[in-house]
């Protein structure tokens, strides 16, 4: 079956930076767009980043938009989630996502990784 694999997270002081990597198998994976989205203990899921499957149009949450870039890599099946200057507020379990549509809800995407938390300490 479908399989994505997120792995970069961790433990990061305010302002550092990690880099998110979603490996995709059994996936036609340049047929599908990407979501990023995250779940802080006790919040909702939100909707990080997303990008086309050509990876010519991103889309980012206004928290993260400057901060955050999401890119992909279709020869690797592969995306990925560059988080710079990271705050205690992005703290969360980041999931990545691949859905038919281009889009920031997450109920338009089918398949899911199982998550990577990442913690940014004050």
């Amino acid at each position: 079956q479908v399989q994505l694999v997120e792995s970069g997270g961790g433990l990061v002081q305010a302002g550092g930076s990690l880099r998110l990597s979603c490996a995709a198998s059994r996936l036609a994976f340049s047929n599908y767009a990407m979501g990023w989205f995250r779940q802080a203990p006790g919040e909702e899921r939100e909707f990080v980043a997303a990008i086309r499957w050509s990876g010519g149009i991103t889309n980012y949450a206004d928290s993260v938009n400057g901060r955050f870039t999401i890119s992909r890599d279709n020869a690797k099946n592969t995306a990925y989630l560059q988080m710079n200057d990271l705050k205690p507020r992005d703290t969360a379990v980041y999931y990545c996502a691949a859905g038919p549509e281009y889009s920031s809800d997450y109920g338009s995407y089918i398949y899911w990784g199982q998550g990577t938390q990442v913690t940014v300490s004050s």
